[in-house]
């Protein structure tokens, strides 16, 4: 059995094809890294202003999380949800389906470029943000990997979704935008929840994206910003209601994408 007829070598093989695509495309090449690196230059003035409004904000720890949530949102989310469009209306994703791959095959592996390229960019925000903003070491490193894998398994799903009522590529701007919107300013990114009135924070931690994105702050800080730092084995606690309704927004998202996603070219 050679590896292209295994289900990681098929995985590995869409994603090299995916790669060069993603790699010709100027357009989708300055979505993936220069617009999170401007939206992230503009997050410090936002929080510096919220910091000002209540008291004893980590200005530091919001700003590494959140543009972890933004590279997330963008490049994958995003990203994906113009590629898949495009591959769909360029008949890719139907040939495809004719070969050996699975449907959800051919949906991953569109989605490993993307991925590999937005945990590469959390990985240096991480790490930079370490060494120039003097951040501690993350104190679950556990909760911290879990938050990005659901997060990445969610926006992979609300891309395939989102990919299902975009007719064109340049029309994914627009369907993209609501979810973008709403990401950013309800689940804490540009906006702490803490900094918020507590009705509206508490709505807020009910959106899709919320949960995944509080998994790394508490993993990486021991706390969603609503209280004190915990060690450990205190950020389980803390982080298992985040846990919990992150797995089920993913699962959900996983469902309805599959479900719903669109194989044929919209007219």
């Amino acid at each position: 059995m050679t590896a292209a007829t295994t289900p990681a070598g098929r995985l590995l093989t869409l994603g090299r094809a995916e790669a060069t695509l993603l790699r010709r495309n100027r357009t989708a090449m300055f979505m993936a890294l220069a617009l999170p690196l401007v939206l992230v230059a503009s997050m410090r003035s936002v929080l510096d202003a919220a910091a000002e409004r209540t008291p004893g904000l980590d200005v530091n720890a919001n700003l590494v999380v959140g543009s972890m949530g933004v590279v997330l949102l963008i490049v994958v989310y995003c990203n994906l949800t113009s590629a898949y469009t495009a591959r769909r209306s360029d008949l890719v994703l139907k040939r495809l389906r004719t070969g050996e791959a699975t449907d959800t095959e051919i949906l991953l592996g569109t989605a490993v470029p993307s991925i590999g390229l937005a945990l590469t960019q959390c990985l240096l925000l991480g790490v930079g943000g370490a060494l120039l903003l003097d951040l501690p070491a993350p104190v679950n490193p556990l909760l911290l990997v879990a938050g990005l894998a659901l997060t990445v398994a969610l926006l992979t799903g609300l891309a395939a979704l989102s990919s299902a009522v975009t007719k064109t590529v340049e029309t994914a701007g627009i369907t993209t935008l609501p979810l973008l919107l709403v990401a950013q300013l309800g689940s804490g990114l540009m906006l702490p929840l803490e900094s918020l009135p507590d009705s509206v924070a508490n709505v807020c931690r009910l959106l899709p994206t919320t949960p995944a994105l509080q998994l790394l702050r508490i993993g990486w800080f021991g706390t969603d910003g609503s209280g004190p730092a915990e060690g450990f084995a205190g950020t389980w606690s803390q982080g298992a209601t985040p846990l919990l309704m992150a797995a089920l927004w993913t699962g959900v998202a996983a469902w309805a994408g599959r479900r719903w996603f669109r194989w044929e070219p919209r007219r």
